[in-house]
């Protein structure tokens, strides 16, 4: 118990510091630490996530911070996929827990997190020369590059809980390199992350892949864990963080992708 606890403080505290979501770093910590089976972890920290990101959402509704169009086209993708996912997982639990799918899943969603952390600065970049030199296309397609970007965030949390935070804030500075601004750039993202948890989340419910002890006791750690990361955010060196922290999740998910 003490030691989940401590588990769900240490993740806080990462969390609040670097704004990367929570399951690229708690899925690999239940299941190579605490040997929890990946489907339960997967489950437990979907319903984790969408519970600690809740006061976000509220916070930045009440701030304005939220872009709605742009919550709405990412959910478009986001939540059928996410639900389909789901049906897949529920209707082949045996094969899926048999093959090791899932821990291999998150180890790819790991690595390719880290390597949206390390290539951001990149990614926006890019972004913004396409939007900037063929304007008129770039919009035209926003739309539904945004969409298709749901879809792959939602098969991807259905499957390994990750890639609702720091991956789709990546997709989102690549597709709106103008209009997100730091701010709103976070607001969407934590906006979007909690039905797509929730939906994702509840068919791992169904499945029985959530334990609740675990649950409660993540809650207990994390919380506090957050609020002091959060504190500390403005006196650490960010690029120097967000280099460590990727390095750290490069390791981890090969580690995984090898299990």
């Amino acid at each position: 118990m003490l030691a989940n606890i401590i588990a769900g403080f240490l993740v806080g505290v990462v969390v609040g510091m670097t704004g990367v979501g929570g399951g690229a770093l708690m899925t690999p910590v239940l299941v190579l630490i605490f040997g929890f089976a990946p489907q339960t972890a997967v489950g437990t920290d979907l319903i984790f996530a969408a519970v600690t990101k809740s006061a976000g959402w509220d916070v930045h509704g009440l701030r304005g911070t939220v872009d709605w169009q742009v919550f709405r086209r990412l959910s478009c993708g986001s939540l059928p996929a996410a639900l389909l996912t789901v049906c897949y997982l529920f209707n082949n639990r045996s094969p899926v827990a048999k093959d090791g799918l899932i821990v291999h899943m998150v180890g790819l969603a790991i690595v390719i997190t880290a390597s949206g952390l390390l290539a951001k600065p990149l990614i926006h970049r890019l972004g913004l020369g396409r939007r900037l030199g063929s304007p008129e296309k770039f919009l035209r397609l926003q739309a539904l590059c945004t969409i298709l970007a749901g879809a792959i965030l939602g098969t991807l949390v259905a499957l390994t809980s990750i890639g609702a935070g720091a991956l789709g804030a990546t997709m989102l500075l690549y597709l709106y390199p103008l209009r997100m601004k730091p701010a709103t750039l976070i607001g969407t993202d934590i906006a979007h992350a909690i039905p797509l948890a929730l939906v994702a989340g509840a068919g791992h419910l169904a499945i029985g892949n959530v334990d609740f002890i675990l649950l409660r006791n993540l809650l207990i750690g994390s919380i506090p864990g957050i609020i002091l990361g959060s504190l500390l955010s403005t006196r650490a060196p960010d690029h120097l963080v967000r280099y460590a922290l990727a390095t750290v999740l490069l390791l981890v998910g090969s580690k995984m992708i090898l299990m």
